[in-house]
């Protein structure tokens, strides 16, 4: 008796934490509960998963097949991005990073390109920043109504070669190039500008 008596315990116990972690997904994606940048890419990293698998808290009350982004998943992460705690700050490599993840886990898209619109201005956003440059709030920056044109510097004096290594170690490769995102590359942080000796391989994206 005692021996059954511990293994209901132990079958009980994984269901109690899988309860707990998916109710922590689910607080992790409100706006309300995003209190910084870190918190923001973890919210991020949810729709990604969402994103592989068909499945979560991001898919729930919809049809949503694994490997698929929809118009849905976009405006989960237009609203994460967007959250009051982050709206001034520039956004930062842990949350381009994991866009990043859910633009290569998308093999299917539904959203009629407002996806890989958000991710070039958001990585423009992060790298423009980061190079020292002044970017406007992300409810501007990342708005789909605003062109990224007309906030994006033309070129950056001094850009960060370390900005532009990172550039190029996230997009080398990618199995869906964003057309958008490369042409920036070459105008706001200022590609067109420097030796290509310095950027190896910078262009060799995969296209």
């Amino acid at each position: 008796m005692k021996l059954l008596n511990q293994n209901k315990k132990m079958r009980i116990v994984p269901m109690s934490a899988s309860t707990a972690i998916l109710a922590d997904r689910i607080g992790a994606l409100e706006p309300s509960r995003i209190s910084c940048r870190d918190t923001a890419a973890l919210a991020l990293t949810v729709v990604r998963d969402g994103v592989i698998t068909g499945e979560g808290p991001t898919t729930t009350g919809r049809v949503h097949f694994s490997r698929a982004l929809d118009a849905e998943d976009a405006a989960w992460c237009a609203r994460i991005l967007t959250a009051t705690a982050v709206e001034h700050q520039p956004v930062s490599r842990a949350e381009a990073e994991a866009l990043f993840e859910i633009n290569d886990a998308a093999a299917e898209r539904s959203d009629h390109g407002v996806f890989d619109d958000l991710l070039a201005k958001a990585v423009v956003h992060h790298a423009a920043s980061a190079s020292g440059l002044p970017v406007p709030p992300r409810t501007i920056a990342l708005s789909p109504e605003t062109a990224i044109e007309s906030w994006a510097p033309a070129h950056a004096n001094g850009v960060d070669i370390a900005v532009l290594q990172w550039l190029a170690s996230q997009m080398r490769g990618r199995r869906r190039g964003n057309h958008t995102l490369m042409r920036m590359v070459a105008t706001i942080v200022g590609v067109a500008t420097l030796p290509l000796v310095q950027l190896p391989n910078v262009f060799d994206i995969g296209m």
